[in-house]
């Protein structure tokens, strides 16, 4: 079933340290370095101005005057800062510090560095065609292994034929990755701890209560984490 977007709104994850990508982020956030010719935060924000998606919510921390500056050189999709330099929030506290300029309810959310080829239906309408707010307090879209370039772990979740998910077990292998896009409604945010936490804490009440669901990816997702990763996405991106 085709569906309008489930909202006009995303928030853009953008505030982490970029450990993992020393040294490229001895001197620039995460989301400027540059992968297949533009910064990754760009790959994300230009996927959603051609979904339709009008407004983004960016949060910064780590070096967030340079992202800041550079963000506001976009005309679209319109981007408000959250601005998180006093103290890093975290995936979870910093959806919750975004709310007011988020507004929308749902909205989708992502990673600044997520980098991916859209299948039949680009990932924000997939999204919404699979959302359903009375049952669902937030929709994750999930990678099989087959379809997730660079990744090397054990996977995160599991999923039934409903769509439900439940968390990979110790030692186990899951067969369905994060890709870090998803739509959230606020009822997942209720009741949140203060300060600085991760969304974990959130989904998994979500997921005993029934309510966190999937939705598998079509087309392909990279992983760009560390820096010995770009090179083999960019040779993907260009064979794909």
């Amino acid at each position: 079933m085709t569906r309008p977007l489930a909202s006009d709104t995303a928030m853009v994850l953008s505030a982490g340290m970029g450990k993992r990508m020393r040294p490229l982020t001895a001197s620039r956030p995460k989301p400027l370095v540059q992968v297949a010719g533009k910064p990754l935060i760009d790959h994300a924000l230009d996927k959603l101005q051609d979904a339709g998606v009008t407004r983004a919510v960016v949060n910064v921390h780590y070096l967030g005057d340079a992202l800041e500056a550079y963000l506001a050189q976009r005309k679209s999709p319109a981007i408000a800062i959250s601005d998180e330099r006093a103290q890093l929030l975290e995936t979870g506290g910093g959806m919750v510090k975004a709310l007011p300029l988020i507004g929308s309810d749902p909205f989708f959310c992502l990673n600044s560095d997520n980098i991916w080829l859209d299948g039949p239906r680009n990932v924000f309408a997939h999204l919404s065609d699979h959302w359903d707010p009375e049952a669902m307090d937030a929709l994750l879209l999930l990678v099989p292994h087959a379809r997730a370039y660079n990744y090397r772990g054990k996977g995160d979740f599991h999923m039934d034929a409903l769509g439900r998910i439940s968390r990979r077990r110790t030692g186990r292998i899951a067969p369905f990755i994060f890709s870090g896009i998803q739509i959230v409604s606020h009822r997942l945010l209720r009741d949140a701890p203060e300060g600085p936490f991760g969304t974990m804490v959130l989904c998994q009440r979500a997921i005993d209560e029934g309510r966190l669901y999937g939705v598998s990816h079509q087309g392909l997702w990279y992983e760009v984490g560390e820096p010995q990763m770009i090179a083999p996405t960019e040779a993907a991106l260009k064979r794909d």
